[in-house]
């Protein structure tokens, strides 16, 4: 229960509010700032969160992708048959077919790479940051 009488856990699912400064604050560990950890924590955290949001934008935009190739690929296929000179054009057809086919999934990976790269950029980035915090770390600003 918080001072207010109200219970202090969250809906399903959440995660209950707790306040790690607050509570590491009580103790008082010369030259250990544990608001700056918690701090720096809490970064790492949303450069996570980050990533996996453009990692898993980057899959749907694939799948979506997919899907639009599958369903163009059909109805092409569909066409294709429909013609009327399409057994006699069944060697120049295939050819084109498996050129589209290569095409696509060289459309794809590219795709697949740039959403993997994205997601990485934000976690390199981060390790970046931290290690430059810990370079600095002890010094004193002039």
């Amino acid at each position: 229960m918080t001072d207010d009488g109200k219970s202090n856990e969250g809906k399903a699912g959440e995660m209950p509010l707790f306040d790690f400064t607050k509570m590491l604050g009580q103790f008082k560990i010369p030259g250990v700032d544990f608001a700056s950890i918690i701090e720096r924590e809490r970064k790492n955290i949303e450069a996570l969160a980050a990533a996996n949001k453009v990692a898993f934008e980057g899959w749907q935009a694939l799948i979506r992708r997919q899907s639009e190739i599958l369903q163009q690929s059909m109805q092409q296929a569909m066409t294709d048959a429909q013609s009327e000179n399409a057994v006699a054009k069944r060697a120049e057809l295939a050819k084109e077919r498996f050129q589209g086919a290569l095409d696509n999934m060289r459309e794809l990976a590219e795709m697949a790479t740039k959403s993997q790269k994205d997601a990485f950029d934000i976690v390199r980035k981060r390790i970046e940051e931290n290690m430059e915090g810990f370079r600095n770390f002890g010094k004193k600003d002039d």
